[in-house]
């Protein structure tokens, strides 16, 4: 038998936590994904397909080590955060969603500067990419607040995406 164990660390990032995804997660993100909103991230899915992806998700941290995390805000999931690498993707991604009502407070950029530079020191997932849907202007502006920088356009999954490149951590400095 197989069997594995992995440790997904919580990380305070300002105002919210960036902990691990978990069953009880699936009403919020279910919520998120039946909507139109969802478009820019693979959505709308179905209920199951939700499920799924918190299931894929811990199977992410299992197989690389790192994934998403659920975005907190007072015991309340508001968005998930952290890297994504699957089958066929150029290299790994910073990717964030912030769920209705919750957005330009300023949250996503707290989980994914927290989640960039802890990718950075426990990973080596050193100046990483975002796929960015081209329509996506909240992304975009969020993408270069961060100090992103647009580098090329691409397909992914069958769409048409942006990538951004994040600037090294020592960059920052």
């Amino acid at each position: 038998m197989t069997r594995f164990v992995f440790e997904i660390p919580t990380l305070e990032a300002g105002d919210v936590s960036l902990r691990a995804m978990q069953e009880s997660d699936l009403e919020p993100l279910a919520a998120f994904y039946a909507t139109e909103r969802s478009a820019f991230v693979g959505g709308p899915l179905s209920r199951a397909d939700a499920w799924r992806l918190i299931s894929g998700n811990l199977g992410h941290w299992a197989l690389r080590g790192y994934g998403m995390w659920v975005i907190d805000l007072d015991r309340q999931p508001v968005g998930v955060c952290g890297f994504i690498f699957r089958e066929g993707w150029d290299e790994p991604e910073l990717g964030w969603q912030v769920w209705g009502g919750f957005e330009g407070r300023g949250l996503a950029y707290q989980a994914a500067s927290a989640a960039r530079a802890h990718g950075a020191r426990a990973y080596g997932l050193n100046g990483v990419i975002s796929y960015i849907d081209p329509r996506n202007a909240r992304s975009i502006r969020l993408a270069e607040r961060l100090g992103a920088a647009f580098e090329r356009e691409t397909v992914l999954l069958d769409k048409h995406c942006h990538v951004y490149r994040h600037p090294k951590m020592e960059e920052m400095a």
